[in-house]
């Protein structure tokens, strides 16, 4: 019952759509209705800014770090891990957004600094090393999930290659046009100032 009650809430607590909250209380825009149409962080950007990104990043990072800690919060013996993957689903397919949402990278990260924040700061640090090289933050995103799991398993945390595996897939298959894009050599590229 403890594992239903609290993978509830982080499902909940991922479906709260950050970037449709700031595009609409901060500047009067549905973020829906712009750019590639997600909910995420790279879409904020792109349409609203860095401040704006900035907020929705964070904000969405921090669903999965508090979704990881409900367990420890609540003193509820559950597997963090576990609870953590629901508030990523409620990224994906937010119940207050028409289950419309991001594409889990931001969430994901949250929930790996919640359990392990020396595998989160590897991956930041892989995330950025790779965005620079390519310029694509839709491929650096999915390198990084795959860093991740090589990390996960050099420290032989294999519960957390386990959930690193399913955000990756998660994050693969949430990339499924930006791939198609890339091949077809129109997915837009960031520019360094």
């Amino acid at each position: 019952m403890e594992y239903i009650l609290y993978s509830l809430l982080a499902y909940l607590l991922g479906s709260i759509p950050s970037g449709l909250i700031v595009g609409k209380v901060g500047y009067g825009v549905d973020i829906r209705d712009h750019g590639s149409g997600n909910l995420g962080g790279t879409n904020t950007f792109r349409v609203l800014g860095i401040k704006a990104g900035l907020l929705v990043t964070t904000a969405d990072i921090l669903k999965g770090t508090l979704a990881a800690a409900l367990p420890f919060f609540l003193g509820a013996d559950v597997i963090t891990l576990v609870v953590g993957i629901f508030a990523v689903i409620g990224h994906m397919y937010p119940l207050f957004a028409g289950f419309k949402g991001g594409k889990a990278v931001a969430t994901s990260g949250g929930v790996i600094l919640g359990v392990n924040p020396i595998i989160f700061f590897i991956l930041l640090l892989s995330f950025f090393i790779i965005l620079y090289i390519s310029k694509y933050v839709s491929l650096s995103s999915m390198i990084t999930g795959l860093v991740g799991i090589v990390a996960t398993v050099i420290v032989k945390d294999y519960g957390l290659t386990i959930v690193v595996s399913v955000f990756t897939i998660f994050v693969i298959y949430r990339h499924r046009s930006n791939i198609k894009r890339i091949m077809n050599k129109t997915e837009p590229k960031i520019t360094w100032m």
